[in-house]
């Protein structure tokens, strides 16, 4: 069992409010039993519910860094607070009684150990199956993208033609109603941009300022509708219906990738350290989801790439919220999304261990030290419709300074500067913060910014998220 304290239990509960509950069992005494096994490697017990019956609830540690909860609650919550509540009574030493492992546990065990002797004779052996694909149903999936291709290509066009100043509430609810449409062709992807227009259209703020963003998304749009005809009727004639590994073209489709899928063409590597610089949840009303994002830093690499968990909004109570993450997380097999920079990533398992000098010399020495390069990096990855449009790269500043105007800057070694603003995309400001930072905090050091490209203005501005000097990592963004 690993060492248990209440910031280990609260990164193991799902949400604020779980935490709240779990405490809220053990102030009540509502536990009737604790009891822990005689290797400690089994934490269970009996909580008092609502009805006659108390719960069985028991955290299981027989492999260490990923405990099994299990509740006999029919909360859909996991882990559910009486789970919480067990580990919340062992940190405040409250007393566990020495007993055998229940056999409803054990039989468990014994059923999880043959799954994985499987997966390990299945891997060594390489017996492992390839997913069967009904070739039929997905001609037909295709055929029927293709035609929700063609009826938001109509859409498009209309209101390019019409433009967008003759834009009434009558044409927002007509869009609206064909954002509901692509959901019946197979077009999550276009769906969620096309919710996002519609939204640009219905702000309550001034419609002029609003106008550029949106003839922006109508021309992403435009441009995918382009691609995506191109891609599904190639796709449509390849014999094997691969995937398209190499661009995000399949999720602007709606597909959501696979780990099996991901391993299978070859997007996995192994061995990777990451080290998290940068963490923020939002609410993003065009996918109707909570999106909870992690820029992490590989180690070896020096790439920045991201975590993506997304809580739609009906199950958001009952999915597990993110965190921020402060140790160097060491993963066996990392799974990388098809993409650009910063690509999502993905892993199953981790052990963790504390950052040291050695891992800060290697963040530092990942940094970009050439804005000029930065710029021209950021501006290619702008140009393609398609792509992320607020790009993160960790930046090596000489000095952090302040113009006459009041502006922030970053200047390089060559004496190159970045102006740095809060942009749009962001929930929260960051500059506000800097000047309660320390005067030598802002020289020599690592900034890792996001960059956005204001379309009404033309011009590229970057928002520091963290501060790296010396072996101290600041946080700008929470």
């Amino acid at each position: 069992m690993p060492e248990l304290t209440s910031s280990y239990v609260d990164s193991l509960a799902p949400n604020a409010a779980a935490i709240k509950n779990g405490q809220g069992l053990v102030r009540k005494k509502s536990f009737i039993q604790l009891h822990i096994s005689e290797n400690g490697e089994l934490l269970f017990g009996q909580c008092a519910g609502s009805g006659k019956t108390p719960y069985e609830c028991s955290v299981d540690f027989i492999a260490t860094d990923s405990p099994v909860f299990r509740c006999s609650c029919p909360s859909r919550q996991f882990p559910c607070k009486h789970a919480l509540g067990l580990l919340y009574a062992y940190v405040e030493g409250q007393a566990f009684t020495p007993a055998p492992v229940p056999e409803d546990v054990a039989s468990k065990r014994e059923k999880a150990d043959k799954r994985e002797e499987n997966k390990a004779k299945q891997a060594a052996g390489g017996a492992v199956k390839p997913k069967k694909v009904n070739k039929s149903a997905l001609k037909k999936k295709i055929n029927a993208q293709l035609e929700g291709l063609d009826l938001l290509e109509k859409l498009v066009l209309s209101l390019i033609r019409g433009g967008l100043s003759a834009i009434d509430s009558k044409t927002v609810k007509t869009v609206q109603e064909h954002v509901k449409q692509l959901g019946n062709y197979y077009l999550s992807g276009a769906q969620t941009q096309l919710r996002r227009f519609a939204l640009l259209l219905g702000k309550g703020q001034d419609r002029e300022e609003s106008y550029t963003y949106a003839m922006e998304q109508l021309t992403r749009l435009h441009a995918f509708i382009k691609k995506g005809r191109v891609y599904l009727a190639a796709r449509a004639e390849d014999p094997e219906l691969a995937l398209d590994h190499e661009s995000t073209i399949d999720e602007w489709l709606g597909h959501a990738w696979q780990l099996s899928e991901l391993k299978e063409y070859g997007l996995v590597k192994e061995a990777v350290e990451l080290l998290q610089l940068a963490f923020y949840s939002c609410d993003d009303p065009a996918r109707q989801e909570f999106v909870d994002l992690g820029y992490w830093l590989e180690t070896d690499s020096g790439e920045i790439h991201r975590t993506v968990n997304y809580r739609p909004y009906k199950a958001a109570k009952l999915m597990r919220e993110e965190d921020s993450f402060f140790e160097l997380a060491q993963i066996p097999l990392l799974y990388k999304y098809p993409g650009d920079m910063n690509a999502r990533v993905r892993y199953e398992e981790m052990t963790t261990r504390a950052a040291g000098e050695q891992d800060m010399e290697r963040v530092r020495a990942g940094a970009h030290r050439s804005y000029a390069e930065v710029v021209k990096k950021v501006k290619n990855q702008l140009k393609h419709p398609l792509s992320d449009k607020n790009p993160v790269l960790l930046l090596h500043a000489a000095s952090v300074g302040v113009t006459e105007g009041g502006q922030y800057t970053l200047t390089d070694e060559a004496g190159g500067q970045l102006v740095m603003e809060d942009i749009p995309s962001l929930p929260q400001g960051t500059l506000e913060l800097l000047p309660f930072l320390p005067a030598s905090a802002l020289k020599d050091c690592c900034i890792l910014v996001m960059f956005e490209h204001l379309l009404d203005q033309g011009r590229l501005i970057a928002q520091p998220l963290t501060l790296i000097q010396g072996g101290e990592i600041t946080r700008l963004l929470y």
